[in-house]
């Protein structure tokens, strides 16, 4: 029987993506290869329990929601998660799935909505994207930097253009809550014609920044 390390499991509003705003059950994975500078989930980790995926399932369709997303930590360093998706798309739920951008995407199934956080320098892990994964894009897919400062924002300008990202998938700028103001980043954006939605951690403005399962 699959099993897989899960953190934890919970109902809120969809904070980030195209999809912000709608209700959504998410399922995050414990463990991540990289260590971000501004991580706000560092319980992922190591903390979290083995669960079939039978259970986990089970757990997802209580909430009677269509949209679950799987984040992490970085999910795709457990390969039971391919399953998980899958039958998480053979059971009619719109699937997104948050990866980091370090990790081959190619084996994900075509029905999953992923959205690539490639790592910006201000991270400490810019050595770590994977490029090649660019190449694997659809349009149902979007692709996130989170800016911690105007040199983060015009190196991921650069990279969208390098790699004409935006023709591949919807491209999304985030600040680092409390680092860089969203009039800031909005500014930038308009100043430079990129074509990008400005996205705001949604979550955090309805709920205290550290509370855990929303």
């Amino acid at each position: 029987m699959s099993q897989l390390i899960v953190n934890e499991i919970f109902h809120s509003i969809q904070g980030e993506s195209s999809r912000a705003g709608l209700p959504c059950v998410f399922v995050r994975l414990t463990s991540c290869n990289l260590r971000c500078t501004y991580c706000d989930t560092v319980h992922a980790f190591d903390e979290g329990l083995p669960r079939s995926v039978e259970e986990i399932l089970g757990e997802v369709r209580s909430y009677c929601c269509p949209l679950v997303e799987i984040t992490g930590g970085e999910p795709l360093l457990q390969e039971p998660v391919h399953e998980l998706m899958s039958r998480l798309c053979d059971g009619g739920f719109e699937v997104l799935l948050e990866t980091g951008g370090s990790i081959d995407i190619g084996r994900v199934d075509p029905r999953v909505r992923r959205i690539i956080d490639f790592k910006c320098p201000g991270s400490g892990m810019e050595i770590w994207n994977r490029w090649a994964n660019v190449d694997h894009l659809r349009f149902t897919d979007e692709v996130k930097f989170v800016v911690g400062g105007r040199e983060d924002f015009d190196w991921a300008v650069a990279m969208v253009r390098e790699f004409q990202i935006d023709r591949r998938a919807p491209v999304l700028f985030s600040p680092v809550f409390g680092h860089v103001e969203p009039i800031r980043l909005a500014e930038w954006i308009l100043g430079v014609g990129v074509h990008a939605r400005l996205q705001l951690q949604l979550h955090k403005y309805i709920w205290h920044p550290e509370v855990r399962g929303v």
